[in-house]
């Protein structure tokens, strides 16, 4: 995996069963946030193992340190690659991945494959950031979420990243508007 290589971390994920919960409790126990909720966030393609399938879900994302955390929740019990890691009806929750920014989403895709690293989840949101899921279960225990960073999307992380700058602690919690 020379092309990927050196790549950083750039947002630990976890599917949990309420975003704002998690949230509220992540920054009273680590000082992360503020977090900034998407809800329902709208798909223009979402394929689950090459087969299209409806994926209704909602994030919270705020900064934690040099890493931006996301907690994430399915809102349909459709297959997914949430569902892939932790059953629908378990009761299971947890990290679910770590992402990573790649210069060519396609090859990236190609070369976990090659590496036996299968794609589990491939989505385009309605303002065209497409991301993909890559099952790494079995040597890592978790997901990679892969994305190429649009002028948007590296807005959207700086966004985040600005709003944790001397953030004292009030309002950890806020409707995202506007991305």
């Amino acid at each position: 995996m020379a092309d990927l290589a050196g790549l950083p971390v750039r947002q630990l994920a976890y599917f949990v069963p309420d975003i704002e919960a998690a949230a509220r409790v992540h920054a009273d126990q680590f000082g992360s946030g503020p977090f900034f909720i998407a809800r329902h966030i709208e798909l223009s393609t979402s394929e689950h193992r090459g087969v299209p399938q409806p994926l209704d879900h909602s994030s919270a994302y705020g900064q934690w340190g040099a890493v931006m955390v996301e907690f994430v929740q399915q809102h349909n019990s459709d297959p997914s690659a949430f569902h892939d890691l932790f059953p629908l009806g378990t009761g299971r929750y947890g990290l679910h991945h770590m992402a990573l920014f790649v210069a060519d989403l396609p090859a990236a895709i190609a070369e976990f494959a090659e590496n036996g690293q299968d794609l589990a989840q491939y989505a385009v949101t309605t303002s065209g950031v497409a991301y993909a899921f890559i099952d790494a279960r079995v040597s890592m225990g978790h997901m990679l979420e892969l994305y190429e960073p649009t002028e948007g999307l590296l807005a959207f992380y700086d966004m985040v990243a600005q709003a944790a700058q001397g953030w004292d602690g009030s309002d950890p919690v806020r409707e995202l508007g506007g991305y």
